[in-house]
């Protein structure tokens, strides 16, 4: 080599963040379309992408249309004025978005519209992926779109007809999986129906966000950029821990549909959670009082580990994470919440069981301590 010749410096690849995508789900005639259209036409200076697809469980019959500057059905990816992209998409699989987004560029946020009848649990599980597999995309949240004047007959009829079924309706797996809820058309009922529905949605989720709206406008910042699943949202961990009034609502007589909070006051160990946790998304060992199998649809919550550690816990139906969380959360009181929604779940039960593997974490641990 010439000693003239310079050797060539390497080029270190700049990191770029996965685009956050926002699942938007709702029952028929909710108001999931006229929120997209109004993305779509709205001049927010936001790079979005929305796309519209066909795939969950649902009616074949009911089909996502996206409506374009001048009214025309899209099918492909449609460039608007206002720097959004629209499209529809039949393959569920992430890296189907994923080739989308090398054909058009990256975004600065996906929304994924599902039909009026899927649960969007599955479709969740799809985009919340570890960061470690160096994904493009990563779920932000899920928005859930309630229609004011119709969802009292829905929501609170199914969950009185249906109070041990196997099966839970989508409109309630849709409700009971939202970070946020708009309750859409607040114009066509009134005072009493608006907080008689906010009670039904609360004994449902008591942890999501609930934002009213007519004709689905709403101010953007409040759908995105969530980081539901992130534990660098730190006004949502630091709102976990400190809130002083439990999550649960209050639920109906006949209901089999609520949300559960759980307190530890003491570091717990993670043999023990995991134990816990293993046995109601696993093992479904979880039954209420009356022998009714237990399921969890969706898990939240801050644990302190008994060396001092904390961290976020996450879960949609059977898989779940943990995230570590700085220190600067250090000056917590000691102890952990846990957040459960889902289905026969009764807090006598769950916290028996909680500390059941409390106990037998500590024992093992007292047993291997005793023999050192």
């Amino acid at each position: 080599m010439d000693s003239d010749d310079e050797i060539p410096s390497l080029v270190t690849a700049a990191t770029i963040d996965p685009v956050p995508v926002t699942i938007i789900t709702g029952y028929l005639g909710s108001g999931k379309t006229t929120l997209l259209n109004y993305i779509l036409t709205e001049q927010h200076n936001k790079k979005i992408a929305v796309i519209l697809n066909e795939f969950g469980e649902g009616d074949t019959m009911e089909k996502s249309v996206a409506i374009g500057e001048k009214g025309n059905l899209c099918e492909e990816w449609l460039e608007l004025q206002n720097g959004c992209l629209c499209c529809s998409v039949k393959d569920n699989g992430v890296k189907a978005i994923e080739n989308l987004m090398s054909k058009r560029g990256k975004f600065d946020y996906i929304l994924l519209e599902t039909t009026g009848l899927a649960d969007p649990g599955p479709i969740a599980k799809l985009f919340w992926v570890d960061s470690e597999l160096g994904s493009d995309v990563h779920l932000d949240g899920i928005i859930c779109v309630v229609d004011s004047k119709n969802a009292i007959k829905l929501l609170d009829n199914t969950l009185r007809d249906e109070p041990h079924s196997d099966t839970i309706n989508p409109s309630i797996r849709q409700v009971a999986l939202a970070d946020i809820i708009l309750l859409n058309k607040i114009d066509l009922v009134n005072i009493s129906t608006l907080v008689a529905l906010k009670t039904i949605i609360r004994s449902i989720n008591a942890s999501a966000e609930i934002v009213e709206t007519t004709t689905s406008i709403v101010d953007l910042n409040k759908i995105l950029d969530l980081k539901s699943y992130s534990s660098s949202n730190s006004l949502r961990v630091d709102e976990m821990i400190r809130n002083v009034e439990s999550f649960e609502g209050k639920t109906h007589i006949h209901q089999n549909i609520s949300t559960v909070t759980l307190e530890v006051t003491d570091g717990i160990l993670r043999t023990s959670l995991d134990n816990f946790i293993c046995q109601i998304l696993w093992e479904n060992t979880l039954k209420d009082s009356r022998g009714n199998s237990a399921e969890i649809i969706r898990m939240k919550g801050v644990i302190r580990f008994a060396d001092g550690s904390i961290a976020m816990i996450q879960s949609v139906y059977d898989m779940y994470e943990f995230q570590e969380l700085s220190n600067n959360l250090s000056e917590v009181p000691p102890g952990s919440r846990i957040i459960l929604i889902g289905k026969c779940l009764e807090k006598t039960e769950l916290n028996y069981l909680l500390n059941k593997c409390i106990d037998s974490g500590n024992g093992f641990k007292e047993e291997v301590n005793r023999y050192r």
